[in-house]
């Protein structure tokens, strides 16, 4: 580090990530590193979308880091909002982004004399990378145009990185493992009980309408877009399950084993008796039984469920067919912990069953003909959610090709 230099680099810095402080500490290897963060006014003119993170939590975020001797908010607008900043400051170095710089920065730097720096961001120390590179691509190609084509770009831009947005985003999947439907008050009214759920690494993009908690999830992307605080996941679950279900909606609403399936790591219980939020939750992360259950658990994609498919049609609940679900859920749990692989199939088929009794709709046409490619292969099956198409969860001695290994989320 040449502590005798001034150092200047500029961004906005939106969902501060690993790529960004691998940047920053590789900036200041130069001196002393003095940042410029975009304004909220800015972000918003050449993105067309207002920041995550405002100003000041931005500027807070980056003044934070040991790496960085001081930090302010741009006073300017367009792509050399810094230029008040670069004059202020009159640095010795300007340290851009491989992916970050164009010639109007470049010039800005050989009209003062300043030692413009290209440095690469392949150094980034996690997966955060992609992250960094999509939003620096987005930034780059939209600052590279001016006016009147800029706002052509900018809206091309918007698409894309909404697209990056949500194939990057980190946020898990959940999967019903037995006693769905027992979430719903109208359901567990006729009798208390279990629904058992665990949440799964996006290792896969599964499709949406497929009984993986989609809805849930994208709901989540608005308040967390690329993963889960580190917070009390309880709390967080019951934070998604609010803000899914406005209360001013009289319509259908989520069930709150996805909110919990997504938010909560690990495999968890929850004890449903007439209300929409359950009494308890027990959830269990011994490495041990999640292993256990990994190697006999696996995902099978059916079709989407067709729009305008009710498998709520034609229920027909009543207090023997919830007693048959509440028993088969709670067996499913005692035989995953004695990681009982017999009795868990059983158990787990009968709650399928018992799922089915009272939403015979979820058997739309052409379930049954998936169902039957695996009968031979697995020792049980199930559709995900609320069935009517979606995947197929099935319990199997050993994962066969052809499948969709489940990795369950740990703490």
């Amino acid at each position: 580090m040449r502590k005798s230099c001034k150092v200047f680099a500029t961004g906005f810095f939106d969902l501060l990530n690993s790529g960004h402080v691998a940047f920053l500490k590789e900036a200041a290897k130069y001196g002393e590193l003095y940042v410029g963060i975009g304004s909220d006014v800015n972000f918003e003119r050449l993105k067309g979308r207002k920041p995550v993170a405002s100003e000041q939590e931005r500027l807070y975020m980056v003044k934070a880091l040991r790496y960085v001797k001081d930090a302010f908010v741009n006073s300017g607008c367009g792509i050399l909002d810094f230029l008040s900043e670069l004059d202020r400051i009159k640095p010795d170095v300007f340290v851009v982004n491989s992916n970050g710089g164009n010639e109007l920065k470049k010039q800005a730097c050989e009209s003062r004399g300043i030692e413009y720096v290209s440095i690469s961001a392949s150094h980034s120390i996690s997966g955060e990378t992609a992250v960094l590179a999509s939003e620096t691509q987005y930034n780059s190609h939209c600052e590279a145009n001016t006016e009147p084509t800029a706002q052509i770009l900018r809206t091309e831009c918007a698409n894309t990185a909404k697209q990056d947005f949500a194939n990057t985003s980190r946020l898990p999947y959940r999967v019903d493992i037995a006693g769905t439907w027992i979430d719903q008050p109208y359901v567990s009214k006729h009798g208390a009980g279990w629904a058992i759920t665990a949440s799964i690494e996006p290792t896969h993009e599964f499709m949406e309408r497929g009984g993986m908690s989609t809805s849930t999830r994208n709901a989540a992307k608005k308040i967390w877009p690329f993963e889960l605080p580190a917070y009390n996941e309880e709390m967080l679950a019951r934070m998604l399950f609010c803000f899914e279900n406005d209360p001013e909606n009289t319509g259908h609403v989520s069930g709150a084993q996805d909110a919990i399936g997504i938010c909560i790591s690990g495999l968890s219980r929850h004890y449903y008796d007439g209300h929409y939020w359950p009494e308890k939750i027990e959830t269990i992360h011994d490495d041990d039984i999640l292993d256990w259950l990994e190697q006999h658990l696996c995902v099978v994609p059916m079709f989407p469920r067709r729009p305008g498919c009710s498998v709520v049609e034609g229920k027909d609940i009543t207090s023997d067919k919830v007693k048959d679900l509440t028993d088969a859920a709670a067996r499913c749990w005692d035989a995953i912990m004695m990681k009982d692989l017999e009795t868990f199939a059983n158990a787990f088929r009968d709650s399928f069953n018992a799922q089915i009794a009272m939403f015979p709709a979820m058997m739309q046409p052409g379930v049954q003909e998936h169902i039957d490619n695996w009968k031979d292969r697995a020792l049980a099956w199930k559709m995900l959610g609320a069935g009517g198409g979606g995947h197929l969860l099935l319990v199997v001695d050993k994962i066969p090709s052809g499948t969709i290994p489940i990795k369950i989320r740990r703490r």
